[in-house]
């Protein structure tokens, strides 16, 4: 199993939804996050006062998937988040040693 981490803009993230809901990706978790990276912030003007935004605003989401979706899942979330300026978000895979759905009991793939 594979757990894919997202970092994308928040506007993105409907489209980011609906891609997967068509491939058959039934759930996510999504965690307001800030960072910086490449972007690096931008200013703001507040009551005449100029404030420099350090961290911007992103989600984080976190998606649990057998090993064999888990490229078609990257993809998904490429396409819908990619418009080739800088910001566009990060994607990381990690492994997944073990899933267990409380309710039932169920381990392992039979859990997502």
């Amino acid at each position: 199993m594979k757990m894919i981490v997202a970092i994308i803009q928040p506007h993105r993230l409907d489209a980011v939804r609906e891609d997967l809901t068509e491939i058959g990706i039934q759930g996510m978790t999504v965690t307001e996050v800030r960072g910086y990276g490449r972007q690096k912030g931008h200013t703001e003007i507040y009551r005449g006062a100029e404030y420099k935004i350090a961290f911007l605003p992103k989600l984080r989401l976190e998606i649990a998937v057998p090993d064999g979706r888990a490229d078609a899942v990257i993809e998904a979330i490429t396409r819908a988040t990619r418009t080739g300026r800088i910001g566009d978000g990060k994607i990381f895979v990690l492994d997944l040693e073990q899933a267990l759905r409380v309710r039932t009991g169920e381990t392992g793939e039979e859990s997502l």
